[in-house]
């Protein structure tokens, strides 16, 4: 087959490993850079340039679209659909999951746990809205932002205060969250691939660090979930229209809360912690669709 990664960067881990695997099982494995490609949009006859060449007999396309560049990384995987070609991440979901507000609102409507969450257009009250997650600490976090940044954890009410109105002055969208003391500054990520959970992680802030990401320095072990949390974690995945996910849940007093439903998981930390060839079943994935 001939199977085409979009990622910005031949270099990464993941789009390494994709191709490594690929080529393994006998594919031709192009990397897109899908910043550079240019559409061409006409009557019947979609098509998308790269590097002044038609990318044609495309059987597959397995999109690593980083959130600074969704709009055009969304576009370019909704050329290839009109083409006709199988997509491991399907462009609407990808559009769905990169918005966090309407992420939580598909999530909670298929009653999954979350934390308790407060959005509001630049309120004036935060005291009420600090009220509303049950007071500090709690966890505010920008819409916009990835790996852990534009997430600051207020420890009392001064401060979480102080925050909001800063972050208002700046017309900055946050959503405000209720602090699960007892995830112990901990979460699970659980990477699921067509339906079924191929592997699961607990990561773990450094000392004195709320944020579990592995950029910021966290560590990372194999887990086995329980049946309560992979099941959360594929009915969140499903609910989200993902083929490709990584599911981030907190464990609390009342069962497994979603955080987040990642469309462009990376594939370095749940490869090192379990151990598992997670490249794989991506590609075992897309060659049972694109046939």
């Amino acid at each position: 087959m001939k199977l085409v990664i979009l990622s910005s960067n031949p270099n990464l881990y993941s789009t390494r490993r994709l191709v490594e695997v690929g080529e393994k099982k006998g594919h031709e494995m192009i990397v897109v850079n899908h910043t550079k490609c240019d559409l061409v949009i006409e009557k019947k006859k979609p098509s998308v340039i790269y590097k002044g060449k038609e990318l044609t007999d495309i059987d597959g396309v397995i999109p690593r679209i980083g959130a600074s560049v969704t709009f055009f990384g969304t576009a370019v995987v909704r050329q290839f659909e009109m083409m006709k070609v199988f997509t491991a991440t399907e462009s609407q979901a990808l559009v769905r999951s990169r918005d966090k507000l309407r992420s939580l609102q598909i999530l909670s409507r298929a009653s999954l746990g979350l934390p308790k969450t407060v959005f509001s257009n630049y309120s004036k009250d935060v005291s009420s809205v600090i009220d509303k997650v049950g007071g500090a600490p709690l966890v505010i976090k920008l819409l916009e932002g990835t790996q852990g940044l534009g997430v600051v954890l207020a420890d009392n009410r001064n401060s979480a205060e102080s925050i909001l109105e800063a972050f208002n002055g700046l017309q900055a969208r946050v959503i405000v969250q209720e602090f699960i003391k007892e995830a112990k500054g901990a979460d699970l990520r659980a990477f699921v691939v067509d339906g079924v959970v191929v592997g699961a992680m607990k990561r773990q802030g450094k000392e004195g660090e709320f944020r579990s990401n592995l950029h910021r320095g966290g560590s990372a072990e194999i887990i086995e979930l329980t049946d309560e949390e992979e099941n959360a974690a594929l009915k969140a995945a499903r609910v989200m229209g993902l083929g490709v996910a990584g599911v981030d849940m907190l464990q609390s007093a009342r069962g497994p809360l979603i955080l987040e439903v990642n469309s462009s998981p990376g594939l370095e930390g749940i490869e090192k912690a379990t151990g598992k060839n997670i490249a794989l079943q991506i590609i075992k994935y897309v060659e049972r669709n694109a046939e």
